[in-house]
């Protein structure tokens, strides 16, 4: 069996929002306030309450900060320093990471900067830290292995922040919810935050769906706004079967004959930034004995019409054709080891919760490897035995 923890969010989600709808699941308030003390800050507290939004009971959790901390910008290298320096357990803390990093890349592309000239103003105060790094304690304090979640209301009209009156979604959570499924309900109003929008796009596996489980405990988050409909995050804790997980996925393919080879290259790299899971390109002899190249691309249903579209736009393609499968997957996910050649990211694949494979990222194995002047595949045999080490 495998714990699984579903985030249904009809009213959107925020950073407390999560961390609520888990407190109101089952875990313990005083047990993720003695975990969030690992980190390296000061001037915080934890408070959860019982509140009423529009007749439905819910629970709301508030991070009490200083007033001097509300006012405090910090940097990715600021926070992935505070992460680092804590002695939180270290698969929280890649996770965690891996939440920032996404942060910093929406807003540095949205602003036309870079993830390291990027500064968090309300996101890098102590608040959102806590949010963020208290959702993935919470998460694994609870033992679930899996997030799932729901599409994410769009909101809309104006809101005011750090640049002025700017459009909802905010420019970064935008960038954060690319590849998301979305609806939109109507509601005027900030229904996503930055926070929210990158925990639930970084860790949810298969957003927009509700994976096949036993449901055994379910919490309500409470929002900050009232709105017409209750402002409330639900999450869904329960198990599925032992076992890889299945899923349907959606195969697109067409051939080509009479296309540059050049092209292949930018064609593949916007189908990955479009949502697509795999992209494979394979030779082919077509009649008349005309070579040629099928592009295979797997993908979630959601993502057929973009990724068609650009098909289209792209490749020399006038025609395109699709078909659903189903297949098993492992979990998986990417931490940072420490190696003798330094800080590594691995992919670690399980099953059944035991480590199956642990894979070093290559390219930056490549990148080691060139510094030090070192074989690649010498560098590459290393950093899987190290990181196998520290793995369980």
């Amino acid at each position: 069996m495998a714990r699984v923890a579903y985030f249904d969010c009809p009213s959107g989600a925020a950073g407390d929002m999560i961390l609520a709808a888990l407190v109101d699941s089952g875990l313990s308030i005083d047990r993720l306030r003695a975990e969030l003390c690992k980190l390296p800050l000061r001037g915080w507290d934890l408070s959860a309450r019982d509140v009423d939004k529009r007749g439905f009971r819910a629970t709301k959790v508030e991070v009490l900060v200083d007033e001097h901390e509300h006012h405090v910008h910090r940097s990715l290298a600021d926070i992935l320093g505070i992460l680092e320096g804590s002695s939180l357990d270290a698969r929280v803390k890649a996770r965690a990471s891996r939440i920032f990093k996404r942060l910093a890349d929406a807003e540095a592309r949205a602003h036309g900067s870079t993830p390291d000239e990027v500064t968090f103003h309300d996101v890098g105060a102590v608040d959102a830290i806590i949010d963020v790094t208290g959702a993935v304690v919470g998460l694994a304090l609870l033992g679930v292995e899996r997030v799932h979640a729901s599409a994410l209301p769009l909101g809309g009209g104006f809101a005011h922040g750090p640049h002025g009156r700017i459009p909802v979604p905010a420019p970064g959570t935008a960038e954060l919810l690319r590849g998301y499924p979305l609806v939109d309900t109507g509601v005027r109003a900030e229904l996503v935050t930055p926070t929210g929008a990158a925990i639930l796009s970084t860790l949810a596996e298969h957003p927009g769906r509700m994976p096949s489980m036993v449901v055994r405990t379910i919490g309500y988050g409470a929002g900050t706004m009232d709105l017409d409909t209750p402002n409330l995050l639900r999450c869904l804790l329960g198990d599925t079967a032992a076992g890889p997980a299945t899923e349907t996925v959606v195969q697109i393919e067409t051939t080509i004959d009479d296309m540059s080879p050049q092209v292949c290259e930018p064609l593949v790299e916007r189908l990955f930034e479009t949502g697509a899971l795999d992209v494979v390109l394979a030779p082919v002899i077509m009649k008349r004995s005309r070579p040629a190249v099928v592009v295979s691309v797997l993908c979630h249903r959601d993502a057929v019409d973009r990724l068609v579209r650009v098909l289209f736009e792209e490749s020399s393609t006038i025609g395109v054709r699709w078909s659903e499968w189903s297949r098993a997957r492992l979990d998986r996910e990417i931490v940072t080891c420490e190696t003798v050649y330094g800080p590594i990211p691995v992919k670690i694949s399980r099953l059944d919760g035991q480590v199956v494979t642990v894979t070093p990222e290559f390219a930056d194995v490549v990148r080691v490897a060139r510094e030090r002047s070192l074989p690649v595949r010498e560098v590459l045999d290393q950093a899987r035995a190290d990181a196998r080490r520290l793995i369980r």
